[in-house]
């Protein structure tokens, strides 16, 4: 072979974005070598700076003809640029929501970037990877930075309890994730192509076809755990509350965004096999996570725990999406996971900046919060009653999406009960609403009253205050001018290769 083909085969370029990541990250640790605490005021911006050029990156290789890089290990087709883009927008809109966060716990913003954009590069080549090792490289890449971002407040002990949970669980479900892949490279005769072991499946015997199902099951535990579906999502709760909550906003969007991505590779290139088997697993997945995470929020006194299990409640309804098997149902998984990015990080962009002025995240306290801050109470609100499915807002359409799809494909119990578990969710919502907007004043809580003027003249708040209002804009009118979005996630799903040989859904069993 000569160095022009294997050049072609290597194909680089289709990891530009991860270069300037990584040109980034070594950048940021450069000048906080260098420069010490002194220049790591200015290391944010270069962060952010360098993450919306990966972005860029990302929209100039839309389109390109020779996706596949590294003879096959890395696939940057349209559904994985749509995907990293996502990882790489949590990450920026992160950085912006640590700034003060971190500068006020008095820790170093020089050793946090260059740990965020670690997790970044493991979310963005796990979205892309088609082979187990470097799939099991970047999943490891992703957990382990999550791991040391949890603890990274290291004088606050619920952050060192949050970080060894979740070591400790995440440890256990790589293993089982491990362990499944061994299975598959065992069952397909040696290979670690996803491609090659979904072939190498489906010509098993029936005999030895219940090995595959064995490999699905033990794969699935760890894409779950990943996700935070129920009953993997022990972790999610304690984790998200101790986490610092720029990295828990980061969890519940990057990190699940690079879950689903992992999720759909590999059940629909690996699993056509045995696709009512994954098919049925998923759909109690989802339906455990819909009713468990709907419910068990509607209890919750702290703000970061009632996110969490919404969390858990819209992993449920994004995997309805996945479990319809059709091109509508992929179509409408990525459309909710883009309007989910704006949303939910614009609900965690509100709660860092009532916490940095009030040192507190619970419901309570939020009590009158309308009458000292109103852009605020703005802001979450509608974050909030878009996380609900309120129209017009863009988790509406996200949501109605969703159900059609799953209607259209069968799932009719599935749909019926995301609908039941959506106005669920919606009265833990509204009463946040509730909380802020009517109290009267002799009802404010002690936080509210003591709340210091606001300003825009930190350079931390006003990153976080200009992320707010561009979430809030986004999730306002994503939801009236869905159709550009959804013409994008449409596209993600058309032009790659992988779903032009998707099977018809099995969903007909009604579900």
């Amino acid at each position: 072979m000569d160095f022009a083909s294997l050049a072609a085969q290597l194909n680089a370029g289709a990891i530009l974005p991860e270069v300037l990541v990584t040109v980034t990250l070594l950048g940021v640790l450069t000048i906080d070598l260098v420069g010490g605490r002194s220049t790591s005021r200015w290391t944010p911006y270069l962060g952010i700076a360098g993450l919306l050029g990966a972005l860029g990156a990302l929209y100039y290789q839309w389109g390109q003809a020779n996706p596949t890089a590294f003879l096959g290990e890395f696939n940057a087709d349209p559904l994985s640029i749509v995907f990293r883009g996502l990882v790489v927008i949590a990450a920026a809109v992160t950085i912006a929501m640590s700034i003060r966060y971190v500068e006020q716990t008095g820790t170093s913003l020089g050793e946090f970037i260059p740990i965020l954009l670690t997790a970044t590069l493991g979310g963005m080549f796990l979205s892309g990877a088609d082979e187990l090792v470097s799939l099991y490289v970047a999943l490891e890449t992703l957990s382990i930075a999550s791991y040391l971002l949890t603890g990274y407040m290291k004088g606050d002990p619920r952050s060192n309890e949050a970080a060894l949970k979740y070591l400790l669980i995440g440890a256990a479900s790589s293993a089982v994730f491990l362990y499944g892949a061994s299975l598959l490279y065992g069952l397909s005769g040696g290979e670690t192509r996803l491609a090659a072991i979904g072939a190498a499946l489906s010509t098993l015997t029936p005999q030895t076809a219940s090995g595959a199902v064995i490999a699905l099951v033990f794969v699935a535990a760890g894409i779950a755990f990943k996700i935070s579906a129920v009953p993997f999502h022990q972790w999610t709760p304690d984790v998200y509350e101790g986490s610092p909550t720029p990295i828990t906003a980061f969890l519940s969007v990057g990190s699940k965004a690079a879950g689903f991505a992992l999720a759909t590779r590999v059940l629909v290139v690996v699993f056509p096999s045995v696709l009512e088997q994954w098919h049925f697993l998923f759909a109690a997945l989802a339906v455990l996570s819909m009713v468990l995470g709907n419910v068990v929020a509607l209890t919750q006194t702290s703000m970061k725990r009632l996110l969490a299990y919404s969390s858990i409640g819209q992993a449920g309804f994004v995997i309805l999406g996945l479990v319809a098997g059709t091109a509508e149902g992929y179509a409408s998984m990525v459309f909710y996971l883009i309007v989910y990015l704006f949303m939910n990080l614009g609900a965690f962009t509100a709660v860092v900046l009532f916490s940095l002025r009030t040192g507190t995240d619970q419901i309570s306290e939020y009590a009158g919060l309308y009458q000292k801050d109103p852009l605020l109470t703005l802001g979450l609100s509608l974050c909030l009653l878009s996380l609900g499915g309120i129209p017009p807002m863009a988790g509406f359409f996200g949501k109605l999406y969703l159900f059609w799809a799953g209607w259209q494909a069968g799932l009719y119990g599935l749909v019926l009960l995301g609908l039941v578990t959506s106005v669920v969710s919606i009265y833990y919502y509204v009463r946040v609403v509730k909380m802020m907007v009517v109290k009267e004043p002799q009802e404010m809580s002690e936080a509210v009253k003591n709340y210091p003027p606001v300003t825009w003249s930190l350079p931390g708040l006003r990153a976080l205050q200009v992320g707010l209002v561009v979430m809030v804009l986004v999730t306002s009118l994503g939801g009236i001018l869905s159709n550009p979005l959804f013409r994008l996630a449409n596209s993600s799903i058309t032009q790659t290769p992988l779903f032009q040989a998707v099977p018809p859904s099995i969903a007909n069993s009604r579900l």
